[in-house]
């Protein structure tokens, strides 16, 4: 993925201008959206960036929305295999050493996505009418007083599972893949930046759903930006995309493998989205996400992380895991 030519500009204008604005950077590079906050109508689009939103008490109806019941049928465990297979092939032959792969599984919901977006609990979430609902647990960058920060997330594992905190940690694929991006983004970070240090190195956040709690891992890192950086915004994110956590490493190469072994278009999935506020940046990886087909069906994108290490069954439950939506 990498942003049009207008897109960049139009990025780097507003924020020369400082006119806050919001940006949603689709991964498959077919759509970008940004537009000034001001223009924004709820009707069309929410959002809540850790608590910064668009969404007016008027607009909250919670307590009339039917308690939400979904049910899913996932890829067939062979079909999975048929996939898998084909990406530990490409790690074995050298052409990458960390690849995510991710499907597409239809959902049957009883509420439609604005009111998910409504009931739901994330510290980023985002709904645009007829085309998806993200309710995304993981920062992509943030931008604060001259400073850029990542915060790369891999490693997920069901929170009442005994010692969960320990066999995560200790887990050697989960360790080697969080290695990898790591390292990915730090040098990510390096083209936009300087100074570039990890703060934390591997962190568990607590996540809640309705199958229960989930433990992820996560880590940050720094940069330190020119003083003009607000009116770069635009190559900035067009020098950091794809986000590394939901492709791989080499970047490159294993986008194409993506792309040649994965049987849906990601779209706006796994893309960016975020918000310049006229001062600072935050922005989300489109990760926990359920989209709207064109038939007014829906598909709930999820997938993981495949290594040297990894195996066929743990990825292939990993990834069914990862269809919830967060409500406690």
């Amino acid at each position: 993925m990498k942003i049009n030519r207008s897109a960049i500009e139009k990025m780097n204008d507003l924020g020369r201008k400082q006119i806050p604005f919001l940006f949603i950077l689709d991964f498959s590079e077919n759509e970008n959206i940004i537009l000034p906050l001001s223009k924004i109508s709820p009707e069309s689009i929410l959002y809540d960036f850790e608590g910064f939103t668009n969404l007016t008490p008027n607009l909250f109806h919670i307590n009339t929305i039917p308690k939400l019941s979904y049910t899913y049928h996932p890829i067939a465990f062979a079909e999975y295999e048929k996939q898998f297979n084909l990406v530990k092939k490409e790690i074995a032959f050298g052409n990458s050493y960390l690849i995510n792969l991710t499907t597409a599984t239809p959902i049957d919901v009883n509420i439609d996505l604005k009111d998910i977006f409504l009931v739901s609990k994330a510290k980023y979430k985002l709904w645009l009418d007829h085309q998806f609902v993200c309710f995304s647990p993981e920062t992509f960058v943030k931008i604060n007083n001259g400073k850029i920060y990542s915060f790369p997330m891999k490693g997920t594992i069901d929170a009442s599972i005994p010692n969960a905190k320990k066999i995560i940690l200790e887990d050697l694929k989960e360790t080697s893949e969080h290695y990898t991006i790591v390292d990915l983004i730090r040098n990510d970070l390096n083209l936009v930046s300087k100074k570039v240090k990890v703060d934390i190195f591997r962190y568990l956040d607590e996540i809640n759903t309705q199958r229960g709690k989930l433990l992820q891992v996560s880590s940050q890192i720094s940069g330190e930006l020119e003083p003009n950086w607000q009116c770069n915004i635009g190559n900035i994110f067009h020098k950091l995309l794809p986000a590394g956590s939901i492709t791989g490493a080499p970047k490159k190469r294993t986008v194409e493998i993506i792309n040649s072994i994965e049987t849906f278009p990601r779209n706006f999935y796994t893309g960016v989205a975020g918000i310049f506020d006229g001062r600072s940046v935050n922005s989300m990886v489109m990760i926990r996400f359920i989209e709207e087909t064109i038939d007014h069906k829906y598909l709930y994108r999820s997938g993981g992380g495949i290594t040297c290490f990894s195996e066929v069954q743990k990825e292939y439950n990993e990834l069914i895991q990862k269809i919830y939506v967060p409500i406690s």
